[in-house]
């Protein structure tokens, strides 16, 4: 029989910090949510137990998200008035979030241990930083770099997610903070970048599983993501300092990814953890598993 493979410890992310957030129960794949003062139902296929909360608390929410037929798609039930779009608060972040025609409303509690991560590691740095933050949606890791102060460049396809990160750098009071805003697809954007010469110490990535450029451009992650770790190998500084990947692709394997950056960033001198984005229910504790991460970061 050959060698089994070594195991890869797993850790979990979680950010304990939110006070305008809460996860307040879920089960039979939904999710009980607070985001300031509205609580919304939203699917949750990875609650596959029973919800502890009475019905009761469930029927009181302001608006829950209700799947139409197969796949992801669906439509919003009012039960309460809402103000959309409203504003929410992470630490000095301050940020829209709004009902949409999907279930997303524009941030991801969970990443806010990432935001957290990549300002203190920006700033420990002691020197200044260019950081590349890729899919970067309505730029939340965008600016907690810019707020550490570093020069980000930022892309994402969509032309509404970058109006509404722009929107996100006013509230924040971050508009003289360096930041570039590319409507481009994300692949094709840094082969330009290679070709440029341009250089960059940090890189945040949080690619889909699918997604389209704005000009048709095809993401599939396991087609498109080596490709992408090829090219961003290749813009990197001589002195990086972090990368950070998120990946919601849910066939794709901590392993695999762990494994991909490892290579991504063979030749560099720094520590590689694999963890997993989670969020503890408030009503019992339990631990609510979101997407896969890894973080690279330089040794001191």
């Amino acid at each position: 029989m050959g060698a089994s493979r070594p195991r890869l410890d797993i850790v979990s992310f979680r950010s304990p910090d939110w006070e305008e957030y809460e996860l307040l129960d879920s089960g039979d794949g939904h999710k009980l949510e607070r985001f300031g003062p509205y609580s919304l139902i939203r699917p949750e296929p990875d609650a596959t137990w029973h919800p502890t909360l009475p019905g009761r608390t469930w029927d009181a929410a302001h608006a829950a998200y209700r799947a139409v037929g197969r796949g992801s798609r669906g439509r919003w039930e009012f039960r309460k008035p809402i103000a959309s779009p409203w504003v929410m608060r992470y630490k000095r972040l301050r940020f829209c979030v709004e009902i949409r025609a999907s279930r997303h409303l524009g941030v991801f509690p969970e990443h806010a241990v990432h935001w957290d991560w990549i300002e203190g590691q920006i700033g420990a740095a002691g020197r200044p930083i260019q950081v590349l933050t890729l899919f970067g949606y309505t730029g939340l890791a965008t600016l907690a770099a810019a707020q550490a102060g570093a020069g980000v460049t930022h892309v994402d396809a969509s032309r509404r997610a970058i109006a509404t990160a722009r929107e996100n750098q006013a509230l924040s009071g971050l508009e003289d903070r360096p930041i570039r805003w590319i409507v481009d697809d994300a692949l094709q954007f840094v082969q330009r970048e290679r070709r440029r010469g341009v250089r960059y110490d940090g890189m945040i990535m949080d690619p889909p599983r699918f997604g389209r450029g704005p000009r048709g451009e095809v993401w599939e992650f396991f087609r498109s993501f080596p490709a992408l770790c090829d090219a961003c190998q290749a813009i990197l500084s001589d002195r990086p300092l972090f990368v950070l990947l998120t990946a919601y692709a849910r066939r794709a394997s901590a392993p695999d990814l762990y494994r991909a950056v490892k290579e991504m960033m063979a030749g560099f001198d720094g520590d590689t953890v694999a963890g997993q984005l989670v969020t503890v229910q408030r009503s019992t504790g339990r631990v609510l598993p979101h997407s896969l991460s890894i973080r690279w970061s330089a040794s001191p």
